[in-house]
């Protein structure tokens, strides 16, 4: 689903072109193109979606008046109102955000395992899929180096987000973690250690999906009998495959907008994708110093090494 991404600003749009005034559009289907024009080129709407354009109504901002414009594609709308100037010259958009209800502050961490210390002034929010090879990436930078380097200052918390359509075990797999979580936080992180670890050895060189789900099942059951959790209460588990909890937070990472994973919020900061390690010690370093806490000092460049002396050829 394409979700339109509008500036979060005041977007003047020009209605019109060149250096020298030009006179203001007369008849409404001309303007209405005009518009149209613009927010196909300024968004880049694609070719197959239709515009329509609402009827006008005053606004709050002097010298203009507010109108709606829809974005249409079969059954999918999306509504946008945008301001127009009085004299029908200038198109913009003005956005507000809800500071004290956004959702990237409200994310649901009930009964989640914590990795860290529980005090910690920074979280670090992992929207992850457990069959995801990026997410696998992200996580080997997550473990041991980015823990170790900001070690209590730093608490991680991992959210189920399965790209079923495209990694059929990851379901699967969030379930048998979540069944893990529910009795040994411990055990739950040995579990996703291995998964992002190991994650061919599930696919198996045929990618026979029983033969997932058993080697996922299989593994569950051997870490928890190392961890001695309640064996009976775990084939319960792994055996109803309740799918609740992991759709409940698909369903979250869908309101934050979230369209691939692995996606970090820390402390509310949206990181997407597998980014280098130093990026993201950046952002962790700005919520440390926002929480008003002085971040581990940087690494220092490991020196460069000195080409070998070039051997001396017999005879010179």
């Amino acid at each position: 689903m394409l979700r339109f991404r509008l500036p979060a600003c005041l977007l003047a749009l020009a209605l019109t072109a060149g250096c020298k005034a030009q006179p203001a559009p007369q008849a409404s289907s001309d303007l209405n193109r005009r518009i149209e024009v613009m927010v196909r080129s300024q968004f880049n709407l694609p070719q197959d979606y239709s515009v329509s354009i609402g009827a006008r109504k005053p606004s709050d901002m002097p010298g203009y008046d507010t109108v709606p414009i829809r974005f249409m594609k079969a059954d999918h709308t999306s509504s946008f109102d945008f301001l127009i100037s009085k004299d029908n010259t200038k198109l913009a958009r003005l956005e507000t955000f809800d500071l004290v209800n956004n959702p990237v502050f409200h994310i649901d961490l009930a009964n989640r395992p914590v990795r860290g210390s529980a005090t910690a002034p920074v979280t670090v929010i992992n929207f992850d899929d457990l069959e995801c090879p990026f997410c696998a990436r992200m996580h080997q930078q997550l473990f041991p180096a980015t823990a170790d380097r900001y070690k209590d200052k730093v608490r991680f918390v991992y959210k189920d987000d399965p790209l079923v359509d495209i990694h059929p075990w990851a379901m699967r797999a969030a379930v048998d973690a979540n069944c893990l979580a529910s009795q040994n936080d411990k055990v739950y992180w040995q579990y996703v250690d291995y998964l992002h670890e190991h994650g061919q050895e599930i696919n198996g060189q045929d990618r026979n999906l029983t033969r997932s789900f058993a080697a996922l099942d299989r593994i569950a059951r051997d870490l928890a009998a190392v961890g001695q959790l309640d064996s009976p209460k775990l084939e319960a588990c792994l055996t109803k495959q309740d799918e609740t909890g992991v759709k409940a937070s698909a369903a979250e990472a869908d309101v934050l907008g979230i369209q691939g994973t692995p996606a970090l919020f820390i402390n509310g900061e949206r990181v997407d994708g597998a980014i280098p390690r130093e990026q993201l010690w950046l952002v962790i370093d700005r919520a440390l110093k926002a929480a008003g806490v002085e971040p581990p000092p940087a690494e220092s460049p490991a020196p460069a090494k000195s080409a070998p002396a070039k051997a001396a050829t017999p005879g010179q």
